[in-house]
């Protein structure tokens, strides 16, 4: 709850003053009395200085910068959106939050615009967050007129830029990644379907630009998100022609639906999506599939300390919260406070090291980040090319 500050009523000093004739009687005369000797001038009283005005939000932190974590913490999508603020504290408290102070404002309550201007009222700096690519859009027009950086955990490439920066993984460096190990292995004939909508639009461009320098795109089908209509995809698209590789753009376990259906002997390829899932290998289509995402090392560590404090397992998205407080800590250092955000610290072209490993922003504003390549199994998953250690 804002502290609220109460003006002191300021004390006023009055002096009054009197004064009488005085006269004496000295026979039939009337004489009058010397004059007193007229009172000292009063000494003016203390100026008081006015009081800060009052203001609705947080008390002035004349210590730290005060930086806001945007994620709908009521609603359909509170589960993450907790997760990730949780993460966000745990990364304070694990660099010692002595340049920052975080707050968390919910997204969904009152709508991202109503969250972003109550942080901006509330003087902070820096926005990390929100969550989703139409959140993202209303919060970033607000925090340009302040100058103030957003660094959003959206997937959508869309939204990056002008002062917007992208922490969330892109099927594009996911498609990327595990298309050119395909390749290193001999598969050249490449297929798709990919779910209609923004996400699948973007599975498929990523597919044709990761074969621009070698490999053949057969055919690429759409389908509604729907068991039945993505197995006819997978029958349509293996019509155009043949393929040793068949990329089905959506969660494992739609994909799931569509392992059976795709033709014999050739390899099924997922995206990120697949790295927030368990259990895939239970689906025996499933089995051999590949997939490129970060590294999950250093996620288990997270995992282990995040249920130890709060009881319960963080949704893998977690660690997007944790490395933007990294992030922001570390340019904090060359952040005065009460002066805007240094935006240039988040532009390093040696990166940055985090919990899903190392990641740089590019020009686009999109993170950029060293991915590894899994295969499923029966047992769970294995790693078939480790994930580069930096960007040289």
């Amino acid at each position: 709850m804002a502290e609220l500050m109460r003006p002191r009523q300021a004390r006023r000093t009055f002096l009054v003053l009197a004064a009488g004739g005085l006269f004496a009687l000295a026979g039939c005369q009337l004489v009058p009395a010397p004059r007193p000797a007229p009172p000292p001038e009063p000494e003016p009283a203390p100026r008081e200085e006015p009081p800060p005005p009052i203001r609705p939000g947080l008390p002035p932190d004349e210590a730290r910068n005060r930086v806001a974590v945007l994620v709908p913490l009521t609603g359909p999508n509170a589960g993450v959106g907790q997760s990730i603020a949780n993460a966000a504290q745990l990364a304070l408290l694990d660099t010692g939050g002595q340049r920052i102070r975080i707050t968390v404002y919910d997204t969904a309550k009152g709508g991202p615009a109503a969250a972003a201007n109550e942080a901006l009222a509330e003087g902070n700096g820096l926005f990390l967050g929100p969550l989703l690519a139409d959140d993202v859009r209303a919060v970033a027009a607000i925090a340009r007129r302040s100058d103030v950086p957003v660094i959003a955990f959206s997937n959508d490439v869309a939204v990056a830029g002008e002062g917007v920066y992208l922490m969330g993984f892109t099927p594009g460096q996911s498609i990327s990644r595990v298309v050119g190990y395909a390749r290193t292995r001999g598969l050249d004939r490449f297929a798709a379907v990919t779910p209609s909508g923004t996400y699948g639009q973007r599975a498929a461009q990523a597919l044709l630009d990761s074969t621009q320098r070698g490999g053949t795109v057969t055919g690429i089908e759409t389908y509604d998100r729907a068991a039945a209509s993505l197995r006819a995809a997978v029958v349509r698209v293996a019509a155009k022609g043949g393929y040793d590789a068949l990329l089905i753009a959506d969660s494992g376990r739609n994909a799931a639906a569509a392992g059976a259906a795709a033709r014999p002997g050739a390899r099924l390829l997922g995206t990120e999506l697949w790295a927030a899932e368990v259990g895939l290998g239970r689906t025996p289509a499933l089995r051999g599939a590949w997939y490129a995402a970060s590294s999950d090392a250093i996620f288990e560590q997270l995992r282990t300390r995040y249920r130890a404090r709060y009881g319960s397992n963080p949704y893998r998205l977690a660690s997007l919260g944790y490395d933007a407080v990294l992030l922001a800590v570390r340019a904090a250092k060359e952040w005065r406070v009460g002066r805007p955000f240094p935006e240039r610290a988040l532009r390093d072209p040696g990166g940055f090291a985090g919990v899903d490993g190392p990641f740089r922003f590019g020009g686009s504003g999109i993170a950029e980040r060293s991915l590894e390549v899994r295969e499923v199994t029966a047992a769970g998953t294995t790693i078939l090319s480790p994930a580069p250690r930096n960007f040289d």
